[in-house]
């Protein structure tokens, strides 16, 4: 079963390489403000997980940089996940603003956030 996953994963790896969307174009001044803005976001996720993959194309179509947490290889990136989002499931948004810390694990409620804010 572990084969057949680590074929499937790069198989996916694949895919979204060929099929990689492109970017909104902005002005430099709002892609500068939409970077400052995303500077407070982490996506905690797995290189080869749909999910993940999902988040991180629609990451690519709003050209907006979050920073990418591996939640598998990284024990320290693991345990913020579990500690602070209470479970180990990925993908996860950590959003962090003036309100305080907010996780979000649904791939389609990250998706329909990045839109809204960063569309």
């Amino acid at each position: 079963m572990k084969v057949i996953r680590w074929i499937l994963g790069r198989i996916i790896l694949l895919l979204d390489f060929v099929f990689s969307p492109r970017g909104i174009k902005r002005s430099a001044e709002e892609q500068a403000r939409l970077d400052a803005k995303a500077s407070q976001l982490a996506l905690y996720q797995f290189d080869a997980c749909p999910f993940c993959v999902k988040v991180r194309r629609a990451m690519k179509r709003q050209a907006v940089k979050i920073e990418l947490r591996d939640a598998k290889n990284n024990a320290e990136h693991r345990a913020e996940l579990e500690t602070g989002g209470g479970k180990i499931k990925v993908p996860c948004l950590r959003i962090e603003d003036e309100q305080g810390v907010k996780w979000m694990y649904e791939s389609s409620d990250i998706v329909a956030y990045l839109e809204k804010e960063f569309a």
